[in-house]
């Protein structure tokens, strides 16, 4: 519930709602600074880098037993010697031949066109369909091709002299192979095609001989670079083929493919064989990878890739040989093209095996990048068959995941599409546990290193949006439901969660996924004494419920929220108890139990949640009404001081004071606000600024009753508030004149006030920070009002001195011209001028009308009730706001709000004109 005051900052745009990298305004931390119910903010849970790059971190919950190795030994007798190719298409179901009857002549059709015969006999066929063949591929063959290499010189002769030798022919380069083929006269005779060899394979000539030279035909022209085209179907047909020669001629692919594989077999014999000898027989490991580095580019150019090529098995065997060596920068080299060549099952698993067993030392990431291997890692998620080949999965996630935790390859991952490709992975396994009910094997190893590289990736803004763009949240909560008995998944996960909802979008993204917080609530359950993991899903939880007051009534009505997070905390209180005792007073030995920072991190999470949810009205009136939630935060006061635990005290404090707001039937903070009192009392006597700050903080609550005025007053808490009048810290001034104003309630402590030089520090404060806080400046003028009730004359009250001045101050800050005539952004200045409007000007103009002309049968104002909203964080060391005095002096606490001030280092005065005057800008922090 927001008071009509902020309300109209809502609609104003001044409260928060910044996109993921915005910063917050002046205004909006000025606002929250003046709520009187506030979220508490902690840091995120700090996970310490690995020391070793292992698939699985020490404190992992899987034993050695149940988990695969990070260490293994590798040699080329692992590799199978011949790796099975796949077999594509599908077996084709036999033509039926059916004659047709001829269609009527017409003058424009050959009338000599043959009848359908019958079909010859399937024997002869093949008889002919054989002997074809055999006539192309001895044309292909034989002398033509060169025993030996011949030096160019010699070649380019050899060339030269068959070329004019050729009568009526035309020539063409095939990759650097010369087909010949006779003039055509409308069907095939029975001259061979001739080859020649020129050692080259990069490029296509072709070449008429005499002008009535025609082209080949299309299924024996150059497909050029070695890169294949589609092929013709059958060779052109005649009337003057024999019927018996038109069916072996329809077989002209057979003679085509036999081609081809000539060309491959030059190309084989001239460019990868000598390569694989070099191999085979090089002993310097250098050459070594610039040969594999070549082997690499020729295999691409001769269109040899992948699992198709029939000479795979002999190359792989030179490949895995190589593996001996024991050399990474060549095992990295060698595993590239195995990939390339597109391995399967055992060898797919032992060369990410390879692999992954490299990238475990971090030296190797630069050649791992310079070499693309990452490239190929992705290829195998993306390409290959999960079900399949799971395990080698594993160790290329494991690969990738090392990877991934170098900043230098984010980018690159992101780049090539690496939250996609695992996003699909999850979305796959998921599917797969919803139809059938089971699990990949070593689905959760892989999910354990997916998961892991997806917390790596999610540093990056660009990553954080695919995942948004992609509704990925939804399937990690999924994974979390589904592998629930699996500590290292969930853990992985709230790690990724952690850093997301660190960011106001993917919070909401979250917040709106309503069944994370049932599965949250479960996990806290199920593991309530593993630290790591609920410490981090208490933590989301905190996120979820900072700024959403739906996600705090959403995740309030869920079944046992509220005594699930109370159980919790009861378990690390305990915790937190046992391990200040001594071992023989009943401690735990020192191996048994939990280090007690992490004990405490879990505690200011929880309390940290449960501030946030006591700012939704519903859910705070009934934890205010209940001694479950009252009673261990009164303990952790008790038990706890400020020194012992810093933020742990002022959360706890800052859930109090949420708590507090409430003045409600039966509520447990009323019963014991007295006691509650004496343990504030510790926080204002200690060194502690933003301890003292949540003290006073509470007592501004707890000063509406009368009994707590009694106490501050036979306490002498009230002097300690006049006293901090002079801190010169907004936010300190404003409780402790809030205090001041429930004091001033009671007539019969009024007198305190103006005994104690109360007055004058209230004035000061008016002329320091009215200009630029118009909040505390109406606070200031409420508590003068009562002050000066039933006064016949102003000087009676205030002094002739006092009541002179507080007539020009507010006479000029009732002056809008002036009052709001400030170097302050848009946005600020709408903020000030909301304030000075709605709050300040009718406050004021009552006091200035009384002191100058005075009523007795005026009324005291009213002790305020803070209006409900939320605030920024608890932990105020590193919080910045605002601060400007009217002799201008501007106390800038939040870097850069304004751009003038650029530039300018704390401690350093400066004097800037503005308009009329001359100003002295001060900074500190």
């Amino acid at each position: 519930m927001l008071s009509p005051n902020d309300k109209k900052l809502e609609k104003l745009d001044l409260l928060y709602r910044p996109s993921m990298a915005k910063p917050k305004t002046s205004a909006e931390i000025i606002s929250e600074a003046r709520n009187a119910l506030r979220t508490v903010r902690t840091q995120r849970p700090f996970t310490p880098q690995e020391d070793q790059r292992k698939l699985f971190e020490p404190a992992s919950s899987r034993t050695l037993e149940n988990r695969p190795p990070s260490s293994f030994s590798l040699h080329a007798s692992s590799f199978e010697s011949s790796d099975p190719r796949p077999i594509y298409g599908t077996h084709l179901s036999p033509l039926e031949l059916k004659p047709k009857a001829p269609a009527s002549f017409t003058t424009k059709e050959d009338p000599c066109l043959p009848f359908p015969r019958p079909p010859v006999d399937p024997v002869k066929i093949r008889r002919v369909s054989s002997a074809r063949v055999r006539f192309f591929r001895a044309a292909s063959q034989g002398p033509l091709l060169p025993d030996r290499t011949l030096p160019p010189t010699e070649r380019k002769k050899t060339v030269e002299s068959k070329e004019r030798g050729l009568m009526g022919n035309s020539l063409v380069k095939i990759s650097g192979t010369y087909l010949i083929e006779s003039n055509p006269t409308g069907h095939l005779k029975s001259h061979p095609l001739q080859l020649t060899y020129d050692g080259g394979f990069n490029e296509i000539k072709e070449q008429e001989m005499f002008k009535d030279a025609t082209a080949l035909p299309s299924h024996l022209r150059s497909r050029g670079s070695g890169k294949r085209r589609p092929r013709a179907s059958s060779c052109p047909n005649s009337p003057d083929l024999s019927r018996l020669e038109t069916k072996a001629v329809s077989n002209a692919n057979l003679q085509e493919k036999d081609t081809e594989t000539d060309i491959d077999d030059i190309f084989w014999n001239t460019r990868i064989v000598p390569i694989l000898n070099e191999l085979e027989k090089e002993e310097n490991v250098e050459m070594v990878c610039a040969a594999c580095t070549q082997l690499h580019h020729a295999l691409k150019e001769g269109n040899m890739l992948g699992n198709k090529f029939k000479r795979r098995n002999i190359l792989l065997k030179t490949l895995y040989k190589l593996v001996d060596v024991g050399s990474d920068p060549l095992s990295l080299k060698l595993a590239k093209i195995i990939l390339a060549l597109k391995v399967s099952r055992k060898n797919l698993l032992n060369v990410c095996k390879l692999i992954f067993k490299i990238s475990r030392s971090e030296k190797n990431d630069s050649l791992i990048q310079n070499d693309s291997i990452l490239e190929s890692l992705l290829e195998v998620l993306r390409s290959e068959d999960l079900h399949t080949n799971t395990e080698a999965f594993l160790y290329c996630m494991g690969a990738i995941k090392f990877l991934s935790g170098n900043p230098g390859f984010l980018n690159e991952m992101i780049s090539k599409d690496t939250v996609e490709i695992l996003m699909n992975l999850i979305k796959q396994i998921n599917e797969n546990s919803r139809k059938c009910g089971t699990y990949f094997p070593n689905s959760g190893h892989l999910l354990v290193q997916m998961t892991a590289t997806l917390r790596n990736l999610v540093d990056s803004p660009l990553a954080r949006r695919k995942l948004l763009s992609i509704s990925a949240l939804p399937q990690l909560c999924t994974v979390m439901g589904q592998y629930m008995d699996d500590k290292d998944v969930c853990t992985n996960i709230a790690r990724i969660f952690s850093k997301l909802t660190s960011y106001h979008v993917c919070c909401v993204a979250l917040a709106n996924y309503s069944r994370c917080y049932a599965l949250f609530l479960n996990l806290i359950n199920k593991y309530q004494k593993t630290q790591d993991l609920v410490v981090r899903i208490v933590f989301i939880l905190g996120n979820l419920t900072a700024k959403n007051n739906q996600a705090r009534e959403q995740f309030s009505k869920e079944k046992g929220s509220i005594p699930t997070l109370l159980a919790l905390f009861h378990t690390f209180y305990e915790l937190d108890l046992r391990s200040e005792k001594p071992v023989g007073e009943g401690g735990e030995p020192p191996k048994a139990q939990l280090p007690q920072a992490q004990v405490e991190d879990v505690l200011i999470k929880l309390t940290r949640v449960l501030a946030n949810l006591a700012i939704h009205p519903g859910v705070g009136q009934a934890m205010a009404t209940s001694p479950h939630v009252v009673g261990p935060l009164l303990a952790t006061l008790e038990y706890k001081s400020i020194d012992d635990c810093e933020e742990l005290v002022i959360n706890t404090t800052a859930t109090i004071n949420n708590l507090s707001y409430y003045q409600v039937k039966n509520s447990i903070i009323q019963d014991k606000k007295l006691y509650i009192a004496e343990l504030l009392l510790k926080l204002l006597m200690s060194n502690n600024m933003d301890g003292i700050l949540e003290a006073v903080r509470v007592f501004g609550n707890l000063s509406q009753d009368r009994d707590i005025c009694d106490f501050i007053v036979q306490k002498n808490v009230h002097k300690f508030m006049i006293a901090l009048l002079d801190a010169k810290h907004q936010d300190i001034c404003f409780s402790a004149c809030g205090v001041l104003l429930n004091l001033t309630v009671d007539k019969d402590k009024r007198v305190i006030l103006k005994e104690g030089g109360g007055i004058k520090k209230l004035m000061n404060c008016l002329r320091d920070f009215g200009p630029t806080d118009w909040q505390l400046a109406c606070l200031v003028c409420k508590t003068l009002w009562n002050l000066s009730e039933n006064i016949t004359h102003a000087s009676s009250c205030f002094g002739d001195e006092d009541t002179n001045t507080l007539l020009v101050l507010l006479s000029s800050f009732l002056d809008e011209d002036l009052a709001l005539d400030g170097s302050f952004d848009q946005d600020l200045k709408n903020y000030h001028k909301l304030h000075w409007e709605t709050e300040f000007k009718p406050v004021a103009q009552q006091l200035l009308n009384r002191l100058q002309c005075p009523h007795p049968s005026v009324e005291a104002l009213p002790a305020p009730a803070p209006p409900p909203t939320t605030v920024m964080q608890l932990n105020t060391g590193n919080r910045k706001s605002v601060a400007v005095t009217p002799n201008n002096s501007f106390t800038i606490l939040k870097w850069g709000w304004m751009s003038e001030y650029k530039g300018i280092r704390k401690g350093e005065v400066r004097e800037m004109n503005r308009g009329k005057k001359s100003n002295s800008i001060y900074l500190q922090s």
